[in-house]
């Protein structure tokens, strides 16, 4: 199970299962919490009146709640189920699923190092979460750009485990971006003048063109990096339209 330190903050989305049901509150245990409880009073259940909580929460169910009050003296949690967006509960369930797996590659780098997870957590994992919200995120970062997070506390030893690991995990995938595009050009040397625009596209962002039938054709680039490339193929695409004007036609849509 994905663990953080201490006791969750204020405002903050949390995973929750409820443990027991009184007919005003439901008592949860924060799944990503060591021994840490909270309570969803009935006023929190719903945006509307509740009769019996029973209605709303189910013993042994998980939830995504909000923490609205905590009592740092007793470690007393209030939480709320209304409080909570779709948006909110979408990110939190995705958020969770990164920490599983990052989880199980500190337990791969743990294993390695002769470790337990519990001790990982305690020698890098908290201080990854703390820094960067994420372990998942600290992970990538340490792929991204290692030195920074050595420098940054990450000790040497681990570092190398994890980079190994991490070489393996994050192996990233080629993504295909495409666009439909369409020129027409009613100039007397038009199907030259498309040519030599079909030509400088492909050279300016290394991407291949098909011909489907005039005036339309396929653009579609293989590439790892697929936001900075959907950018690089815009903008290739805007100049081929504004190329083949004022004498023709051009438009292009970007293809999901």
């Amino acid at each position: 199970m994905v663990k953080r330190k201490g006791l969750p903050n204020w405002g903050e989305i949390v995973l929750c299962t409820v443990e027991r049901v009184t007919p005003y509150a439901a008592w949860c245990r924060l799944d990503e919490y060591e021994n840490v409880e909270g309570m969803i009073h009935v006023s929190e259940v719903a945006g509307k009146w509740v009769h019996d909580i029973r209605e709303f929460v189910k013993v042994k169910k998980q939830y995504v709640a909000k923490v609205i009050r905590i009592d740092y003296q007793k470690g007393h949690i209030n939480l709320s189920l209304k409080r909570v967006v779709k948006y909110e509960e979408k990110e939190k369930m995705n958020a969770f699923r990164r920490e599983q797996r990052a989880e199980k590659i500190l337990e791969q780098a743990a294993t390695e190092m002769g470790k337990t997870l519990e001790q990982a957590y305690e020698e890098v994992g908290y201080m990854l979460q703390e820094k960067f919200g994420e372990l998942f995120v600290g992970f990538e970062e340490l792929h991204r750009s290692p030195d920074t997070v050595v420098k940054g506390g990450l000790p040497d030893a681990w570092s190398k485990v994890l980079l190994k690991i991490l070489e393996k995990t994050f192996q990233e995938k080629e993504v295909m971006i495409k666009a439909d595009l369409e020129l027409k050009s009613f100039a007397s040397d038009g199907i030259d003048m498309i040519k030599n625009i079909l030509h400088d596209l492909q050279k300016s962002t290394g991407a291949t063109v098909k011909y489907i039938s005039a005036p339309k054709y396929r653009v579609e680039l293989a590439t790892k990096d697929p936001k900075n490339a959907e950018k690089k193929i815009a903008a290739a695409l805007e100049v081929a339209v504004k190329q083949v004007k004022p004498d023709g036609e051009g438009s292009y849509k970007m293809v999901k």
